[in-house]
C-alpha cells in the first residue's frame, strides 16, 4: 500500500465504474436504441456520462501528495464500501413486492440514513488526521461515490431479471409507467433514472454529511 493509487483507493473505484459503464453498455445495447426511451435519449445518457464524470473525479480527487490527506482518501473508501453494502441492501429491498404494512418503505430509509452516515463518519475521521474541513467533506464524498457505484452494480444487474417497475401506490406513476411501453422499457427507465439519481444525488448527500460531522465532531488540532 505505499502507492498513491492504493492508498487513495483510486485504481479499484475507477475500475469499478468502468465496470458499471460496461454493465450499462450491455444494458442499452443494441446502442442504435438508446435514443428511444423518453427523454431524447437522456435517460440512457445521463448514467454515462456521470460515469464517466465519476471516472475524472476519481483522478482528480486523488491528485495529492500528503500522506495525511492520502490516508483519508483511503480510510474514507474503506468506509464507502460499508456505505455500499447498505444502499446494496436498500436497492434488493426495494426490488422486493412491498409489504402492506409499510415496513419494507421504513427499512429501506433506515438503510439509506445509515449509508449516510457512514460517509458522514468518513468526513469527521478525515478531520481528526489535521486536513482542512473542505477536504474532510471531499473525503466524505469519495465515500459517497464508492458506494453509489456499488449501489449502481446492483441495479443494473437486477435490470437483467427484473420484468417490471416495483409498484407504487401514486395512479399518476402508474399511469407515468404504462405510458412508456412494454414491462421490459419500463424496468429499463426504471433502473436507468435510479442510477442517476444515486450517481448524481449521492456525492452531494455525503458532502453535506461530512461536512456537518467535520464540522460538529472534535477535531485533533482543537
Amino acid at each position: 500500500m505505499g502507492t498513491d493509487m492504493q492508498l487513495t483507493f483510486r485504481t479499484p473505484l475507477i475500475l469499478l465504474a468502468i465496470a458499471d459503464l460496461a454493465i450499462l453498455g450491455a444494458r442499452l445495447w443494441p446502442w442504435q436504441d438508446v435514443l428511444s426511451p423518453p427523454g431524447n435519449g437522456a435517460t440512457g445518457l445521463d448514467p454515462a456520462v456521470s460515469l464517466v464524470a465519476y471516472i475524472v473525479l476519481g483522478f482528480w480527487i486523488t491528485n495529492t501528495r500528503v500522506a495525511p490527506a492520502r490516508k483519508s482518501l483511503f480510510s474514507a473508501a474503506m468506509l464507502g464500501l460499508v456505505a455500499g453494502l447498505l444502499l446494496a441492501a436498500q436497492v434488493m429491498l426495494a426490488a422486493r413486492p412491498p409489504a402492506g404494512d409499510g415496513s419494507t418503505a421504513t427499512i429501506q430509509m433506515v438503510l439509506m440514513a445509515a449509508a449516510a452516515l457512514v460517509c458522514g463518519f468518513a468526513g469527521l475521521k478525515a478531520s481528526r488526521t489535521g486536513v482542512s474541513l473542505g477536504f474532510s467533506a471531499v473525503c466524505a464524498a469519495w465515500a459517497a461515490m464508492v458506494a453509489c457505484l456499488i449501489a449502481c452494480a446492483v441495479i443494473l444487474v437486477q435490470g437483467y431479471f427484473a420484468m417490471g417497475p416495483p409498484e407504487s401506490p401514486d395512479p399518476w406513476k402508474q399511469y407515468e409507467g404504462l405510458a412508456i411501453g412494454t414491462p421490459a422499457t419500463q424496468a429499463l427507465v426504471h433502473s436507468l433514472n435510479s442510477v442517476t439519481g444515486f450517481l448524481l444525488i449521492g456525492p452531494i448527500v455525503g458532502c453535506l454529511a461530512g461536512f456537518l460531522f467535520a464540522k460538529l465532531g472534535p477535531s485533533r488540532r482543537a
